[in-house]
């Protein structure tokens, strides 16, 4: 049976309130609980399932167009956001995720570009998956950040001590910039075997390389400032900001057009 793209969101994001719901029920019955975490990830299951069948209708790694990649992306930030609420029982950030990713399921609702079939030359490479895979992973971890910083402005306004927030927060970013550094050094090798040069000041690569410096200047922040905890999480948002730059908006400035980037 083939599963339909709008019958998929509908499951899935059904899904997910229902676990919203058993989340935030009045009770303190533990099975409660455990309904929520079975319900969220059966909706993961659901995108696993589909995007396999993608895979299997274009006969190619779904992982090329941006409706493809917001596809993976709307997979993997629930799934590391439940991991993430296993291990600290923090029910409100598997609620964060699920939301950012309903977000990305709706546009893709809106804007499904993901049914060409066809991969051009320079796509038809190994490095292609690795690359792709490592940044998504990358930046799903880094979407969490952006969910502890959201968390930490409500905190503050409450007068809550940051510390171990943040804490938090920047293991999830040495992940997230040590995975993105895999997907920079990735891309670099295959651009040598596909343009024949490692770097080529392409608007794609040039943003890439903005939000990664900027994770990197906010590793060095956090070491050399650790009290400045309300500073620390702008500079967690304004760090994703740049990171959707590079990954969505770049698309829409007037340099891409002649980017290498333009599949």
């Amino acid at each position: 049976m083939n599963l339909a793209l709008n019958l998929v969101v509908k499951i899935v994001v059904s899904l997910w309130i229902l676990a919203a719901i058993f989340y935030y029920l009045p009770s303190k019955k533990q099975y409660l609980k455990t309904f929520a975490v079975i319900f969220s990830f059966s909706a993961i299951i659901f995108l696993c399932l589909y995007i396999v069948q993608l895979w299997m209708t274009l006969e190619r790694p779904p992982l090329r167009t941006k409706g493809e990649t917001r596809l993976l992306y709307a997979t993997l930030v629930p799934l590391i956001a439940l991991i993430i609420h296993l291990r600290l029982k923090t029910y409100w950030f598997a609620i964060y995720g699920q939301l950012m990713a309903s977000v990305f399921l709706i546009t893709n609702l809106i804007h499904p570009d993901y049914f060409d079939m066809t991969l051009m030359p320079a796509l038809q490479s190994y490095w292609f998956v690795p690359h792709v895979i490592i940044y998504m992973i990358a930046y799903a971890l880094l979407a969490s950040t952006l969910m502890y910083a959201v968390r930490g402005f409500y905190l503050h306004k409450k007068g809550e001590d940051l510390r171990f927030l943040l804490i938090r927060a920047d293991v999830l970013v040495y992940l997230g910039f040590s995975l993105a550094t895999f997907g920079i050094t990735f891309g670099a090798l295959w651009a040598k075997e596909a343009w024949g040069s490692y770097w080529a000041w392409d608007p794609k690569e040039t943003w890439a390389l903005v939000s990664w410096l900027c994770y990197l200047t906010y590793i060095h922040f956090r070491y050399r400032f650790p009290n400045k905890q309300y500073s620390a999480l702008w500079f967690l948002i304004i760090c994703f900001i740049l990171l959707l730059i590079g990954w969505l908006g770049v698309d829409y400035m007037p340099s891409a057009r002649q980017s290498m980037h333009s599949y």
